[in-house]
């Protein structure tokens, strides 16, 4: 990564509040995410805005996970329209009738059981990847399974960070 401006970043720095707060909202649903990365604004490059991002994301409480996991859509399962969504979960796109079952079934479970959706940063796993991930971390603690999901949307923020700072 560059750690000098580019030039959607260098817009995202002028954008009003209320704008940056929405595009932030894009990457990351959870509020407190957004409110210390506003905060934080000038960034000097993409490196100070993934620095920003991570160490909100290290302060984020349970509540302010469960909000940020609400934005994402059961894999398999990416939101109708938004582009975003589908790109991310492509893996999943060319899968099985019975992979797709599975990971339905899967889903329903890790869901039942930890009370969100099973979150994984998607960006080039193969759906098979996906649900051997799955099954592996779904006999994990609730308090194991926070932690995993706090890095895996850490991940999933820097990659739509850099989209945001790239796009012109």
């Amino acid at each position: 990564m560059t750690t000098s401006s580019t030039p959607g970043l260098a817009r995202f720095n002028t954008l009003a509040a209320e704008e940056a707060a929405a595009a932030l909202h894009e990457v990351c649903a959870s509020a407190a995410w957004g409110s210390f990365l506003l905060a934080h604004r000038p960034y000097a490059g993409t490196e100070a805005l993934f620095s920003a991002s991570d160490a909100a994301m290290a302060e984020l409480s349970a509540e302010d996970l469960a909000e940020a996991m609400a934005g994402h859509p059961p894999i398999g399962r990416p939101k109708p329209g938004d582009p975003a969504s589908a790109r991310e979960q492509r893996g999943m796109a060319g899968a099985s009738e019975e992979l797709k079952a599975e990971m339905l079934e899967l889903n329903l479970a890790y869901q039942e059981r930890f009370g969100h959706v099973f979150l994984i940063c998607a960006t080039g796993a193969t759906g098979e990847q996906m649900r051997d991930a799955l099954k592996a971390r779904i006999g994990n603690s609730p308090e194991q399974e926070r932690e995993i999901v706090r890095t895996e949307l850490g991940k999933i923020n820097r990659i739509r960070l850099t989209r945001l700072a790239e796009d012109s």
